[in-house]
């Protein structure tokens, strides 16, 4: 019987026009763009400025762009999975409301959380509904608004997020290439560094919540870095090994852009040289599970087909994780 794997068939994306570059950030917070190019390597992130809109806004956006690129009309979408960690609101998900928005209506949706890692995380779920056979079109999107949960107030973690969104088609194939292999892991205990206090049933919104500045993110860089420099290294070491591929047969990483050291010691330990690895950190800050969608999206024209690309990230939870994909297709 003849397999049947998920390629990434297109690539689209979406990002707001304000521009918070480091000089601004300096006039909010006691910072500097030498502290922060030196420290986490970015330069600016996109700000969603425009009133009583959320993740959704950039999501329907990115999955527009999306449909446009790849032909596709709305009707034909059979799944779309939505990875954020900020939801429009608690409920209905947001992957519902983009759905809405861009004329959705054949499909089921739902979001997915899984931190920094929910894109890996998503995709890796909507490879198995193509496998199946019985999905033929599913949209896989990262959506974020960063900005809603960042304390500008904060030097620690303010310059680090930006808000974006990106998204991919996934079509079944049975040429030797789409989503060839993963590794997923996650690890509960790692929520103590990485998390937002308040604003879940454990510690609903109230008055004490709001004023003790509790519904923000909360990160003790210190673990975390750690965390993620061993863990995406290993896991993506750990994948090649496990497929007999080298670093010459690597031709692209796509790190999660979440700072210049993590991503740098990942491409070092995979022996990849610096021309292999998709670097827009500077440009977009950590858009969360938008970074890998728009790292392919920014990178689309120089993909080839069979080309061999590692997906790697780390996120809240703790969650991490690796997928090797073959691209399936030259941009015309």
């Amino acid at each position: 019987m003849t397999k049947i794997r998920a390629a990434i068939t297109g690539v689209g994306a979406y990002l707001p026009e304000y521009i918070l570059n480091n000089e601004e950030l300096s006039r909010m917070v006691d910072t500097n763009d030498e502290w922060i190019m030196t420290r986490i390597g970015i330069k600016e992130r996109r700000i969603i400025k425009e009133p009583g809109e959320g993740s959704s806004f950039v999501g329907a956006g990115a999955v527009l762009d999306l449909l446009k690129k790849t032909n596709t009309k709305p009707e034909e979408i059979d799944l779309l999975i939505c990875a954020t960690v900020t939801p429009d609101m608690q409920f209905p998900a947001t992957a519902n409301i983009i759905c809405d928005k861009v004329g959705i209506r054949n499909a089921f949706s739902y979001d997915l959380n899984a931190g920094c890692s929910g894109f890996l995380y998503a995709l890796a779920t909507a490879s198995k509904f193509v496998e199946t056979g019985n999905y033929k079109k599913v949209i896989v999107v990262g959506a974020e608004k960063m900005s809603s949960i960042v304390d500008y107030t904060d030097r620690a973690t303010c310059p680090i997020f930006g808000d974006g969104s990106g998204a991919v088609m996934l079509e079944p194939t049975v040429e030797e290439d789409g989503i060839m292999d993963m590794i997923l892991r996650s690890d509960g205990a790692g929520r103590i560094h990485l998390h937002q206090k308040a604003g879940g049933s454990a510690r609903p919104a109230s008055h004490e919540t709001v004023d003790a500045r509790e519904h923000f993110i909360y990160q003790e860089g210190q673990p975390v870095f750690k965390a993620a420099v061993s863990n995406m290294a290993d896991v993506s070491v750990e994948l090649m090994e496990r497929n007999n591929l080298t670093s010459d047969d690597i031709a692209w990483l796509a790190p999660h852009q979440a700072n210049m050291r993590i991503i740098d010691a990942t491409g070092k330990r995979m022996g990849l040289p610096k021309e292999k690895v998709m670097i827009n950190i500077e440009k977009y800050g950590n858009t969360t599970a938008a970074t890998l969608p728009l790292l392919l999206w920014e990178w689309e024209p120089q993909l080839k087909k069979g080309d061999n690309i590692i997906l790697a990230t780390f996120g809240a939870g703790f969650t991490w994780g690796a997928i090797w994909l073959k691209w399936s297709y030259n941009k015309n």
